[in-house]
């Protein structure tokens, strides 16, 4: 999503007379202005660089490329410095996530801001964004190009075969909309990001990279919300009503589903990240964590009569008939499962104007 957004804006900029996309799937984009190349991170930084040297972009948008869930990703930045020092590469602009606080291992620090230390022990887990931040920096400093990393939280936008849209996983039947996750999730708060503003955030900062902040920037962009905030403005846009009792089994883990429905528990094994500052803020979090819905999202898209409501969807508005293969129920169990918030500073973003 974030890199559609992006491609979209670079079209609408008539500055920009080449577009290069680069990804493993060719993206439909009928702009004449748009070139695409496909890119397998599961290949050699040697490989991707092959595939890299006929695209003499001068401001590169990473957003496409890296923001995967695959180690090998961090295969593409020394690539990029490597091979490409030479060219008119002006700044590389990469779409990270929260993920690097940690939120998705558990109870983290609220606010997550830029000073908050790394966990690089043998405690964690690997972060996939230290590295991509170190090799990017690296590969900069060496190659004399600009670089910027936003941190966006749980991305709205449009884009077809996307794994990791939460408006294409959450669709429930109406004409009663009853929460899928946890109680606790729906008091939570959490931030989300509007692709279309990030985008020409990134665009922004790629343009005056040499102005902005030399080491690291990053864009904690959306206002903070909450479910129970915004669930009754979503149930009432598609002209549904409320649940008068939204968690009558209780909406807490091992406790049973809503109405017909079943319900699902998930326990990590790790450690909430938030322990990592246990001595600093005087307080231990301890505890295993628990994911909880009360809709088995899983469960829930292999119903009969939720499939075929879908169908008369699909016929209704002609809609893409693959489209719900891409909505992913693992996903939308650890977005509206959890029990912690996810809450990012903003004061950075606003002070960049």
């Amino acid at each position: 999503m974030t890199g559609s957004a992006i491609v979209y804006h670079l079209c609408k900029d008539l500055q920009y007379e080449k577009i290069y996309t680069l990804s493993r799937k060719n993206p439909v984009n009928y702009n004449p202005n748009v070139q695409h190349a496909t890119l397998d991170l599961q290949g050699s930084a040697e490989e991707l660089a092959k595939n890299l040297k006929d695209v003499p972009a001068e401001s590169s948008s990473g957003s496409n490329i890296i923001s995967g869930e695959c180690d090998d990703a961090v295969k593409l930045y020394p690539s990029v410095g490597n091979h490409r020092c030479n060219q008119k590469t002006e700044a590389v602009c990469s779409a990270c996530g929260l993920k690097y606080y940690g939120v998705h291992l558990g109870n983290c620090k609220q606010l997550a801001v830029k000073d908050d230390p790394t966990r690089e022990n043998h405690s964690w887990p690997p972060n996939l964004y230290y590295d991509q931040q170190r090799i990017l920096k690296d590969a900069a400093a060496r190659s004399e190009w600009e670089w910027i990393v936003t941190l966006p939280e749980d991305i709205l936008g449009y884009a077809r075969g996307n794994f990791m849209n939460e408006a294409t996983a959450l669709a429930l039947p109406g004409p009663e909309l009853p929460f899928p996750g946890c109680k606790a999730n729906y008091f939570a708060f959490n931030c989300w990001t509007s692709a279309n503003l990030h985008a020409k955030f990134c665009l922004w900062a790629s343009n005056g990279a040499q102005h902005r902040e030399p080491y690291l920037q990053r864009n904690e962009w959306g206002d903070t919300q909450s479910f129970h905030d915004l669930w009754p403005q979503l149930v009432a846009r598609y002209g549904c009503k409320i649940s008068n009792s939204m968690f009558p089994q209780g909406g807490t883990p091992d406790t049973n589903g809503v109405a017909q429905y079943e319900a699902i528990t998930v326990r990590m094994s790790n450690r909430n990240p938030i322990a990592a500052h246990a001595q600093r803020i005087g307080v231990s979090v301890d505890g295993s964590l628990t994911l909880f819905l009360q809709i088995d999202p899983e469960k829930w898209e292999k119903r009969k009569d939720v499939n075929e409501a879908l169908g008369k969807l699909h016929d209704r508005y002609n809609l893409d008939q693959k489209s719900w293969e891409s909505a992913t129920g693992d996903f939308l169990t650890f977005i509206l499962g959890k029990d912690w918030s996810c809450v990012s500073a903003m004061s950075k973003a606003r002070g960049l104007g």
